[in-house]
């Protein structure tokens, strides 16, 4: 019951206290007496001077009440408070404000749930109020400190658990709108706040059960979910405080979201993780997207020695965000993403080979092998964000990004790569190229270049083939794979899958454009380049059934992106230069391969045919696939490339028929008016310092079976070092020097014509090879001399 004073006395008192105790009734259960709460009303609009002495006397009755545990009147109180608060408007609110909010604390610190969430519904009210002017000494710490303790509120009665912490999250959102509003409003941005606020947020949203499903931003919440529910209001308040976040204070609000993730260890699984950062992402300004990206990279950093899967779950994360920002502005973070992923991809191959190699013996090897799984987990996470961004940029970042990551392939005997692999020894090496080669092959998908010469530049295409030439089959179809990424621009190479004989090239579809100038000029200046690299490939001994087909691939795209007549010359000289290397054998390859070169060739020749349409050389060639399916079905693809094929004993055997003939091509083709005259030369490959570079065998022994195109010239290293056997028969040749000298004419006469007919760059290609060849013997002469 509330204190009552004599008549005398109450006559004496201000009028602002007696309008204040007439609004109390005699039995609190009988509420607020609206007669006398409309009187205070009009007198508090009618004199706002005295709005401050109403409140500070309705705080003294308030905290009074609430220690005497009246909480009938404690209502009363705060019904009359937000009654006056909402009906005054003056900028004689603000000491008013003051009194409302000390009494709001006072029900906050009580430990009676009710009271905490009546004081909570009083300070959501205020804070929907729009005030004239901005309060510059107010500040709003102990209210965040307070519902961020209710938001983790342990009651021991559940209903009443939910309530205060719905209280709490209510309360934090009412700070944060109060707050943004103000011109102070960098105050609730402080980390002490966000330290506060965001994890009590995050723990009550943990008790969504969500969305690792889910398909673009995520659904808003109902109306009546806010209320009911802590953990979707919990994400209705984030959503709402990362929305009203700015470019000076976006960091603020994410860092916590780490400590958070990190102390409750929810990156693995990271379904919760994902969640959060999708809402982030969502909820930001597009402009501030690299914001959050750039966090991310710094937590990975600072986790490079985490467990795997703790890695793995932080990409990941890195992933659906780059997913969301790459349809916005990324910002200037694009080679940092990159580059910090290409250096976490290092570290974990550089881990994996450590534990590979200084791995335990016994029951921990089964330690070992899951760290191993672990870490291609991690590696797979990189390569599938490293592709999808790099997939999502423009070209004109995304051609930066495959020279940048170019840069990083180490190869064999080179220092030009800008990757760390002194810690990784071969089998880590030969890791991180094959997990480079998988990223770039991720970038380049889809990649479409008006021409050639913007998709593979000279800088890109000589580190790109480089790998081309190592020991390493995966190595080299992950090459053929990028190139084809950026030669196919029709979208042909589905068509074109699968090693075969095709009946009708026609019923493919094939698109294809007329050859513009630019790419003209590209294949007369880096045309002999790829010409080899195809053809040193397809000697490879390691080569599977996969390199075949990437290598007719190869071929069959070139013809239809980048062949004029000349080009298509130039093509079919290399598969006969590749049907007679089979045939001859100088690299002493297994009859398989042998046989496989033979298909390659029989493939190419027959889908190149149907290209050009030249009606005699489409006969010859199915001519010779006829007599092969009849006679030697080992030299056609569909039927070497099975599991269980005959092969045959050798080659030498073999009728002619059964090969393609220059003489018959050059016949059928010049009938046509193509000009047929560089068919008789011999296609022979560059030799350049990658042959040193790539611990492959030199070629040198390849183009010393080729016809001589200098007179004189220094003997092979064949004839060098085979000594031949002195017979009856071998000083009866060496007698007859007549049939020398006419071998010598012949030979004269070849060169003649050669230099007459043959290319320039052939020319330059073999007198470069003599020269590098003659340059070895020189040098191996003066290392005896010196000996």
């Amino acid at each position: 019951m509330p204190t009552r004073v004599c008549c005398c006395c109450s006559a004496l008192r201000p009028r602002y206290k007696r309008l204040v105790d007439n609004i109390f009734p005699e039995d609190p259960k009988d509420g607020l007496v609206k007669a006398d709460m409309e009187k205070l009303t009009f007198y508090a609009v009618s004199a706002p001077e005295k709005l401050d002495r109403i409140g500070s006397y309705l705080a003294e009755r308030l905290s009074r009440d609430v220690v005497r545990h009246r909480t009938g009147y404690v209502l009363i109180a705060m019904e009359a408070l937000d009654q006056l608060l909402m009906a005054c408007h003056s900028q004689s609110i603000k000491p008013f404000v003051e009194s409302f909010l000390h009494m709001v604390a006072k029900l906050l610190e009580s430990g009676e749930p009710k009271l905490q969430v009546l004081g909570t519904n009083s300070f959501v009210k205020f804070a929907n109020i729009e005030e004239d002017t901005p309060s510059y000494h107010r500040r709003y710490d102990f209210f965040v400190s307070r519902f961020s303790a209710m938001c983790h509120s342990y009651h021991s009665d559940p209903e009443t658990r939910t309530e205060i912490r719905i209280a709490g999250i209510r309360g934090i959102q009412g700070v944060v709108r109060k707050t943004v509003n103000d011109e102070l409003r960098a105050t609730i941005w402080e980390p002490q706040h966000m330290d506060k606020i965001v994890p009590s947020l995050l723990f009550n949203m943990q008790k969504i059960e969500e969305a690792d499903s889910r398909i673009g931003p995520p659904p808003s919440p109902s109306a009546a979910d806010k209320e009911e529910n802590p953990a979707v209001l919990a994400e209705n308040c984030f959503r709402e405080l990362l929305g009203r976040a700015s470019f000076g204070n976006m960091n603020n609000a994410v860092r916590p979201v780490f400590a958070h993730l990190d102390h409750h260890k929810l990156w693995d699984p990271n379904e919760f993780a994902v969640h959060c950062f999708k809402i982030i992402m969502y909820s930001i300004q597009a402009q501030y997207s690299h914001h959050v990206i750039q966090e991310i990279l710094g937590h990975l950093d600072a986790c490079k020695k985490d467990s795997p899967r703790v890695r793995a779950g932080i990409i990941q994360v890195l992933l659906e965000a780059v997913a969301i920002a790459a349809k916005g502005s990324i910002g200037p973070t694009v080679l940092e993403v990159f580059n910090t992923l290409l250096k976490h991809l290092r570290l974990s191959v550089e881990f994996e080979a450590n534990d590979l190699q200084g791995g335990p013996i016994g029951n921990a090897n089964l330690n070992t092998s899951s760290k191993d799984s672990d870490e291609k987990i991690v590696q797979n996470a990189i390569i599938q964000t490293i592709g999808f961004f790099g997939s999502n940029l423009p070209d004109y970042q995304r051609s930066e990004i495959m020279m940048f990551i170019m840069g990083k392939v180490p190869v064999f005997g080179t220092s030009t790569h800008t990757l760390d692999i002194s810690q990784l020894g071969d089998l880590g090496t030969r890791r991180i190229q094959i997990m480079l080669l998988r990223s770039l092959l991720m970038v380049t998908s889809g990649y479409k270049a008006k021409t050639i010469v913007t998709a593979l530049p000279g800088s890109f295409l000589d580190p790109l083939l480089s790998p081309s030439l190592m020991e390493d089959y995966e190595l080299r179809q992950l090459v053929l794979e990028v190139m084809h990424n950026l030669m196919d621009r029709h979208d042909n190479r589905a068509k074109l899958r699968g090693i075969r004989i095709i009946p009708d090239v026609a019923d493919l579809k094939i698109k294809r454009e007329k050859i513009c100038r630019q790419d003209t000029s590209f294949m007369k200046k880096n045309g002999q380049q790829l010409y080899r690299h195809i053809y040193l490939g397809c000697k490879e001994e390691d080569n599977v059934h996969k390199n075949y087909e990437l290598l007719y691939t190869s071929l069959a795209l070139i013809t239809i992106e980048l062949a004029n007549e000349e080009v298509v010359i130039d093509l079919i000289r290399l598969a006969i230069a590749l049907q007679d290397s089979a045939i001859i054998n100088e690299d002493n390859l297994p009859m398989f391969h042998r046989c496989g070169i033979m298909a390659l060739v029989a493939a190419y020749l027959n889908f190149v045919s149907q290209m050009i349409a030249v009606p005699a050389f489409c006969q010859h060639v199915s001519k010779v696939i006829e007599i092969r399916t009849m006679e030697a079905p080992y030299f056609l693809p569909e039927h070497i490339f099975r599991d269980k094929c005959m092969l045959p004993k050798s080659l030498e055997k073999h009728d002619k028929n059964l090969y393609f003939l220059t003489n018959k091509i050059a016949e059928s083709l010049g009938g046509s008016g193509y000009s047929v005259e560089r068919l008789s030369v011999p296609y022979v490959p560059q030799v350049t310092d990658e042959d040193r570079l790539s611990r492959r065998k030199s070629i040198v022994d390849t183009v010393s079976i080729q016809v001589d195109i200098l007179p004189n010239s220094i003997p092979s290293d064949d004839v060098v070092s085979n000594t031949e056997e002195i017979t009856f028969e071998a000083l009866k040749k060496a007698i007859d020097t007549s049939g020398m000298e006419e071998q010598e004419k012949e030979k004269r006469r070849l060169v003649i014509e050669k230099f007459q007919k043959a290319p320039f760059e052939e020319i330059a290609a073999q007198c470069e090879s003599k020269a590098n060849l003659l340059h070895d013997r020189l040098a191996q002469i003066l290392e005896l001399t010196i000996r």
